[in-house]
């Protein structure tokens, strides 16, 4: 089989991968040092090696890398701004919905995607945001909290950044 070439966009930054028609996304983004995205079941059941493509939770064990071609994917290696954690990221360690931290990458997109699209969840909608995300350490009880937290800190203009985003897809 011959190599193809996949240019994408990761976390901001515009790169080009040479991958194998049959890689997984899950692979070639760990290949690429990106270990926040975590290989759980391979099976698109526990959700850990969840990420953002074009700003939609996706588990990267069930696409190929090459569909990735000329889109944009956020890991959680991206969402921080420099040293300056994401609210969801300052909210997760406030109230404690870090455990053994494997499922945390994941739990942080899916609730930074859904503040997104819905800056003010109620608990079902952040509840059913991170049914994706298998989780065995929380409970989900401090993560849905921390979620909650971070929609009632956070500035009200985040919604309508992701509806003029998506309208303009």
């Amino acid at each position: 089989m011959s190599d193809l070439i996949v240019h994408v966009t990761v976390n901001g930054e515009a790169r080009r991968w040479r991958v194998e028609p049959g890689d997984l996304l899950l692979d070639v983004l760990r290949r690429e040092g990106l270990w926040g995205v975590k290989r759980g079941c391979e099976t698109g059941e526990c959700g850990a090696c969840a990420v953002l493509l074009d700003g939609e939770p996706i588990n990267s064990c069930l696409m190929f890398a090459a569909q990735a071609d000329g889109r944009e994917l956020l890991t959680i290696e991206g969402v921080a701004d420099g040293e300056k954690l994401h609210p969801v990221q300052e909210a997760f360690l406030d109230h404690g919905a870090v455990q053994c931290g494997y499922c945390t990458p994941a739990m942080v997109l899916c609730a930074k995607e859904l503040l997104e699209r819905s800056p003010k969840p109620t608990e079902a909608e952040v509840r059913e945001a991170l049914s994706g995300v298998l989780c065995r350490c929380t409970g989900y009880k401090k993560p849905v909290e921390a979620i909650l937290a971070a929609a009632a800190a956070a500035p009200k203009t985040r919604g309508k950044t992701a509806r003029r985003r998506r309208a303009a897809r």
